[in-house]
Formats: structure tokens, sequence, C-alpha cells
């Protein structure tokens, strides 16, 4: 018998057992709008021009080898990526006290900052220490807070169904009703899977409860720039809070704004009280990083480095950005339109009310199962879809599928 006879099998992760089933299907109008990739008008991968361009010049470049990275990572990636969360101006690293981590991914940077919250946040080894998440969110920042040692996870109010938009008073209401120090993830833009962000001033509501209240802040950064196709607009949120005074984390994903999911290039900006805090943050997070992955890849950081240092590059890479939102705020708007064209039953404003790659539709689980079964359009069971995956050769199809699964299906 073997030693490992008794281990359960593990249920599929969802979304990719969506694109497994998607790939099976042999049906010719199929659509993938499940997984959380950005894809061109031909439905396919884009590799980043200034991706492209950088590339080469590493290539070319002979002073470069194979050595290990620093355990904290490539310090010029590090420091320019906290600069593109907080901004040139931003007077904590003028103070000297923002700091970073490179990480394999945004995963890997919430897993890291999720570690040593854990180990060492508001005293040792915090495992009863609540941890926040919106309802819904990402389906693994529970996964991660809890394989981090976490026992009290739990939701906060922010999805409000009936009005297809953000609960902000069930959501201030959890924000006065929580424990002092608790700790509570928050989307910094293009909240995934609803697509809804808080306004400006609703931001400024929720800052000011979280400073009286004495929580703490880890911000998701997953699309920086691909929201709005502005980063400045995209990272408001973080940088008013961290004018407000907040220590707090930033998980940050270069996935998305440069298309590079496969090199799994993130960063862990910390904002610490001073420099003094700082210091002795960033060796604690040396010790979880060395006993995790040891030392950081170096390919997809020093793409994102060379960009984001080069002005001329990082003038391409904005372009490059907007490229893609541009595309995803042209669905939006063509989807509504073509729902409100066939009268589909029920109102369709959210779709260009929500920002980012994903949006809420508001289908019922019997409606998704319609969709996947009947149309072969793939959609994760809340009723997200992926924006990027609406091509102009598409699109009519999946309004037409939509409006047969509102019509037909209750």
């Amino acid at each position: 018998m073997s030693l490992f006879s008794e281990v359960p099998q593990a249920p599929p992760v969802a979304v990719f057992k969506l694109s497994a089933d998607f790939r099976e299907d042999s049906h010719p109008q199929k659509v993938n709008l499940g997984v959380g990739a950005y894809r061109t008008d031909e439905c396919l991968p884009w590799v980043l021009p200034v991706v492209k361009k950088v590339e080469k010049l590493i290539v070319e470049d002979s002073s470069l080898n194979h050595e290990y990275l620093p355990i904290l990572g490539l310090p010029e990636f590090r420091s320019a990526s906290s600069k593109v969360a907080l901004g040139d101006d931003c007077a904590a690293i003028k103070d000297n006290r923002v700091g970073g981590v490179q990480a394999l991914g945004g995963t890997g940077a919430l897993r890291i900052g999720a570690e040593f919250l854990r180990r060492w946040y508001n005293g040792v080894n915090n495992t009863a220490t609540p941890i926040y998440v919106s309802a819904p969110t990402w389906e693994n920042h529970n996964s991660v807070f809890a394989d981090a040692g976490f026992k009290d996870i739990r939701p906060y109010h922010y999805w409000d169904a009936a009005n297809r938009g953000l609960d902000l008073a069930g959501l201030l209401d959890d924000l006065e009703k929580a424990p002092e120090h608790s700790i509570f993830v928050l989307h910094a833009c293009a909240h995934n899977p609803t697509g809804t962000d808080p306004t400006q001033e609703e931001w400024k509501k929720i800052a000011e409860i979280m400073k009286r209240r004495n929580l703490f802040v880890f911000f998701d950064s997953a699309y920086q720039g691909f929201a709005s196709g502005s980063l400045d607009k995209d990272a408001w949120a973080i940088r008013y809070f961290v004018s407000e005074g907040f220590e707090l984390f930033v998980a940050q994903s270069f996935s998305k704004n440069f298309g590079l999911y496969n090199e799994r290039v993130g960063n862990l900006t910390i904002v610490a009280q001073d420099g003094e805090n700082l210091t002795r943050i960033l060796s604690q997070m040396e010790k979880i990083v060395r006993t995790t992955w040891s030392n950081p890849p170096s390919q997809g950081a020093r793409i994102v480095s060379k960009t984001l240092n080069c002005p001329e590059l990082f003038a391409e890479w904005k372009g490059n950005v907007k490229t893609m939102a541009d595309r995803v705020l042209l669905m939006r708007d063509q989807l509504k339109g073509k729902l409100q064209a066939l009268n589909t039953p029920g109102t369709w404003e959210h779709i260009t009310q929500q920002i980012g790659m994903f949006s809420f539709t508001g289908l019922n689980p019997k409606q998704v199962e319609f969709m996947i079964k009947e149309r072969h359009v793939y959609l994760m069971a809340s009723g997200r879809i992926n924006m990027c995956g609406l091509t102009s050769s598409n699109i009519d199809y999946v309004a037409q599928s939509i409006h047969d699964a509102v019509t037909k299906v209750q």
C-alpha cells in the first residue's frame, strides 16, 4: 500500500478547468470568456511591442549573466515598481520608508506579505487576527491567507447584486464593526471579479474609517494602467492612503499590464512608518523569501526594470497599456449596445460602469450553465466574464447568447 493512499483528490481550479473544457469543445463558435488574460481582436495573446524591444536589448547585453539575484530581488526593479505604484513625488519614498520585495507574481507578493503579517503583525504569530476580503473576491485571496496560517478570514460587504454596483453602506458598516487592527484586503482598481470600484470620494470615506479604527490596508494591485489606461488614475487609492499616513502593503502584478503571464513578475511594496522600521521589516522578509523560493528569477524583472527606468521605453509602455485598456472599453460599449438593441430584459448599464478586465454580468448559475452547454460560451459560474475574450467576430454571438439565456432561463 502506498504511503500516500489516503491523499484525497483535490478539486480542480475552476478557471483552469473551464479553459480545459473549452479546449476540448469542438463547436465552431465556442468562446472563452473565463481565463483572466488579455487577448487581441483576433483572440490571440499579445506580446507588447515594448517587451519585444527590451527582450532584444537583454539578449544583446553582454554584461548580463545568470548569477543569483539578491534574495529580495533586482534592486532597480524593486525601486521602480514601488515608484510606479506610489508616484514620482511620493513623500514616503523621499523619506526612505518605502521598500520592495520581488515576488513570483502578484500571488507571490500576497503570500510573502501574508506570511510576514502572520508572524509579526501587531505582535508575534497572529493566526487569530481577522483578515477581511470582499464578497465576492478573487478566489485565491482566501486560500493564500489560510495557507499562511490565518484562522479567521471574513467577508466584507462589497457587491450589491440588486443594483449591480458597490454596496458602500455595507462596506462602511463592516469597517466600523471590525475589531481594531483587523487586516483588510482591498483591490486597488478593477475589482476582481465585479469590475466595480469605489469613487475617489468613496475611497476617502473608506480611508477615514480605517485610519480612525486602526485597520491595516493590504492592497492588491493587479491591473494598474490596464483598468482606465492611466497609471496614475488606477493608483489613486493607493497614493491617497499613503498621503494619509498609513503603513501598508501593496501586492503588485505585472502579468496583465506587461503581458508577462508566464514570467511571474511581482513586487510587494512596503510603506513603513520610518526608515528604521523598514530596515527591520525587510530583514524579516529576507528570511521568509530564503525558505520559500530563495532567490527570484531575473528575466521578467529585467524586462520590467529596463522599461520603467528608461523614459522612452516607459512612454512606449504606457501607450501599449492604453491600447489594451481602450480595446476593453470598446468591447464594453459594444456589448451593452448590442444587448440594448436586442431589448434584453434588465438594465445593462453596469457593463460600462464597471472597469478593467472583468464584468459581473448578473447572470445566475442556471443561465451560466445554459451559456456553456447550449451556446458553448464559457464563463465563470459567478457570471463573471473576461471582456478581452470578446472580439468583433464573436460579440454578436455572445450578445445573442446572453439574450437567450436571460429570456429562456430564470
